[in-house]
C-alpha cells in the first residue's frame, strides 16, 4: 500500500498543534484542562460543553485572560471538526475578550486562534502574519507553553513550503518551550518535528548522522509515552511509532532483517495501542500499510492481502473515512491483483478507487464552498472594521476641527475666517477625490466596452475567413475531381493510341481549365449561407453532385460548361436539373435559375 509520506503524516494524522496534552482520564481540576483532555481524546462533544462552561465561568469572574483561552480552545475543536459556521464567530469571541483583558498573554492566544482560523481555509501567508503578531505579544510577557504552539504553527507552514532553515529554527523554537512546560504531549509533537527537521538536511545531505536523529527524535516520544503514563495521546504516540516504522521502510536497504523487525515491531504496537481508540482509523491503516509493504518485497502476497483487507474494512467501518487513506487501500488492493492475476478483483477495487475519488473531490468542493464563506464574511469583517478606524480618525478630525473653530470665535474673526477655509479646503479635496473616481469608473467601463467590440469584430472576421476557407475547399474539390476524371480520359485515348483525339482533348482541356478557374473563383464569392439555406429548403437530402450543380446554376453557366466541368452528357444535366426541382419541391413551370439567384441574395 502506498504510504502517507513522512511529512504529509504529521500534517494529516498530528493534525498540526492540535494534539497537545492528552490523558485517558483527567488529572487536572481545571475545567479548561479538562476541555483540552477531551479534545485531545476527540471527545469533541465534551470538549465544546466544558470550554463554553469555562469561558461562561471566566466572563462572569470578569478573567478575561481564562476566557481568551476558553474561545481559543474552542475555536480548536471547531477546526478540528470543520464546524465551519461556527468557526469564524468563535475566532472573533477570542479577539474580542482579549482585547477587554488588556494582558499580552491573552492577545498571543487571541492572535493564535485567528491563526488557527487561517490555518482552516489554507491561508498560510495569513497564519504567519498573526503568529508573528502573537509572538511580538510574548515580548511584552513570557508564556511558553502558547509560544510552543505558535511556533509549531510556523514550523508547520514553512515544512508545506519545504523551508529547510525555517523549519529547523521553528521545530527547535517549539521543542524548547515545550520543555519548559508539563505538556508531555505537545512536547511529543515537537520531538515529531525535530524528526522532521533532521530528515529535511538528511534527504539533502545523505548524512548517516541525520538519520540517526531522525530515529533519535521519535523515539524520544516513545519514551516519553512510557516515562509519563496517561500524558501523552494514544494518537500521538502511535504516529511516532508508525513515522519510525517508515523511517526503517524507505531509508533502510530491502535486505535489512534487522530494519524489518524493528519496522514490524513498531507499526503491530501502533495497532495495539489504537485497537480500542476511536477516530483513529487512518493512522490504524497506515501501520497495516507498513506490515503489506514488507509482505509485497517478501512476495508474500497472502500475508500482503490480509493486510490491506484489514485496513480496507477497517477504513469503510470509520463514521466519516479518511477518503486519501482509503483509495491508496483500495489502490493497493488493485495492484496486489493485478500482480496475482486476479483481474476481475483487480478491475473491481479500480472502479473503488474511482468512486472513492469522486467521493473525495464532491467532499473537498463542499470543504471549499465552506471555506470560501468564512473567508467572505472574515474579509468583510475585516474590511468593516478599517472603516470604523477610518471612521473613528475622521471623526477625531473633526473634533480638532471643531475644537479649532470654538477658539477662532473667542480669539476673534481672523481665526474663523481660517477655520472657515480648512473646511472648505477639506471638503473641495473630497470632492475633487469623489469626481477622480467617477472618472475612473467610467473610463474603466468604457475599456471593457472597446474590448468586448473589438473581441466580436474579431470573431466575425474569424467566421467569415472560415466560410471563405470552406468554399475554397470546395471549388478546389471540383477541380481536383475534374483533373482525375481527365487525366485519366489521357490514359485510355493514350492507351488506343490516339494521338490525334489526345491532342484535341489537351486544347479542349485549356478553354475548359480557363472557364474552370473563372468559375472557381466566383464560387468562393457565393454568399456564406447559400448552401445551408439550400439545404435547409430542399425537401429531400441534395447529393454532393446536386449541391455542385445548383453552384453552377448559380454562377448562371450554360448547359455546355456544366457539362464539360462535371464530365457528364448535357442530357443528363437536364435531367439533374430536373430532379432538384423535385427534391426542393417546385413546380414544373418554376424556373429553378431564378429560385437559386433569388436563395443566393
Amino acid at each position: 500500500m502506498k504510504l502517507l509520506p513522512y511529512r504529509l503524516l504529521i500534517w494529516m494524522l498530528a493534525l498540526g498543534v492540535a494534539l497537545q496534552g492528552k490523558a485517558q482520564s483527567p488529572i487536572d481540576t481545571s475545567s479548561l484542562k479538562a476541555a483540552e483532555t477531551y479534545r485531545v481524546s476527540k471527545n469533541y462533544a465534551l470538549a465544546i460543553t466544558t470550554a463554553r462552561q469555562s469561558a461562561l465561568h471566566a466572563l462572569q469572574q470578569k478573567n478575561y485572560v481564562e476566557a481568551t483561552k476558553a474561545y481559543t480552545l474552542l475555536t480548536n475543536v471547531k477546526a478540528n471538526t470543520q464546524q465551519f459556521s461556527d468557526l469564524k464567530q468563535t475566532s472573533d469571541s477570542a479577539i474580542n475578550t482579549a482585547q477587554q483583558s488588556h494582558d499580552a498573554i491573552a492577545m498571543a492566544y487571541a492572535y493564535y486562534s485567528r491563526a488557527l482560523l487561517y490555518k482552516t481555509l489554507d491561508k498560510s501567508d495569513e497564519v504567519v502574519k498573526y503568529c508573528q503578531q502573537a509572538l511580538r505579544q510574548l515580548e511584552k510577557k513570557t508564556d511558553p507553553y502558547i509560544a510552543a504552539k505558535i511556533y509549531y504553527q510556523l514550523y508547520a507552514v514553512n515544512s508545506g513550503w519545504d523551508n529547510e532553515e525555517k523549519v529547523n529554527t521553528y521545530a527547535r523554537a517549539a521543542t524548547d518551550n515545550a520543555l519548559r512546560t508539563t505538556d508531555y504531549n505537545l512536547l511529543s509533537n515537537c520531538y515529531t518535528a525535530m524528526s522532521v527537521a533532521h530528515e529535511y538536511k538528511y534527504n539533502t545531505q545523505k548524512s548517516r548522522p541525520e538519520l540517526d536523529s531522525v530515529l533519535y527524535y521519535l523515539a524520544k516520544t516513545d519514551s516519553l509515552y512510557h516515562q509519563f503514563p496517561g500524558k501523552v495521546a494514544d494518537n500521538t504516540y502511535a504516529i511516532a511509532l508508525i513515522n519510525i516504522a517508515s523511517s526503517y521502510l524507505r531509508y533502510f536497504p530491502a535486505n535489512d532483517a534487522g530494519a524489518k523487525i524493528q519496522a514490524t515491531q513498531y507499526a503491530n504496537t501502533a495497532r495495539a495501542v489504537l485497537k480500542n481508540t476511536p477516530n483513529t482509523e487512518d493512522v490504524a491503516a497506515s501501520s497495516l500499510g507498513i506490515l503489506s509493504e514488507y509482505a509485497m518485497r517478501e512476495e508474500n502476497y497472502g500475508q500482503a492481502e490480509n493486510y490491506l483487507m484489514e485496513a480496507y474494512h477497517l477504513m469503510k467501518s470509520a463514521p466519516s473515512p479518511a477518503y486519501y487513506t482509503l483509495i491508496n487501500v483500495v489502490q493497493s488492493l488493485s495492484g496486489l491483483y493485478e500482480k496475482r492475476g486476479d483481474f476481475e478483483k483487480a478491475l473491481a477495487f479500480q472502479k473503488e478507487v474511482t468512486l472513492y475519488n469522486k467521493k473525495n473531490f464532491n467532499q473537498q468542493q463542499v470543504l471549499n464552498t465552506q471555506k470560501l464563506e468564512i473567508q467572505y464574511e472574515t474579509e468583510k469583517h475585516n474590511q468593516e472594521i478599517q472603516l470604523l478606524k477610518e471612521r473613528q480618525k475622521s471623526q477625531t478630525r473633526q473634533n480638532y476641527l471643531y475644537a479649532g473653530i470654538a477658539i477662532a470665535l473667542v480669539i476673534g474673526l481672523i481665526f474663523m475666517f481660517l477655520a472657515y477655509h480648512f473646511r472648505l479646503r477639506y471638503s473641495l479635496q473630497r470632492e475633487k477625490q469623489l469626481q477622480l473616481e467617477k472618472q475612473d469608473s467610467e473610463m474603466q467601463i468604457k475599456l471593457e466596452k472597446e474590448a468586448h467590440a473589438r473581441l466580436r469584430a474579431e470573431q466575425l472576421l474569424l467566421e467569415t475567413q472560415q466560410q471563405q476557407l470552406k468554399k475554397e475547399v470546395m471549388a478546389n474539390v471540383l477541380q481536383l475531381e475534374y483533373k482525375n476524371q481527365m487525366l485519366l480520359n489521357i490514359k485510355d485515348k493514350l492507351t488506343e493510341g490516339d494521338a490525334v483525339s489526345t491532342q484535341k482533348m489537351l486544347k479542349e482541356e485549356m478553354v475548359i481549365d480557363n472557364d474552370f478557374e473563372h468559375a472557381k473563383l466566383e464560387i468562393q464569392q457565393i454568399h456564406p449561407d447559400f448552401f445551408l439555406l439550400l439545404n435547409d429548403t430542399a425537401q429531400k437530402k441534395l447529393t454532393l453532385l446536386d449541391l455542385k450543380l445548383c453552384a453552377y446554376l448559380y454562377l448562371k453557366m450554360d448547359t455546355r460548361q456544366i457539362s464539360q466541368l462535371m464530365n457528364i452528357e448535357a442530357k443528363s444535366v437536364r435531367m439533374s436539373r430536373y430532379r432538384i426541382k423535385q427534391k426542393l419541391g417546385l413546380d414544373k413551370e418554376a424556373d429553378l435559375n431564378s429560385f437559386l439567384q433569388r436563395l443566393g441574395s
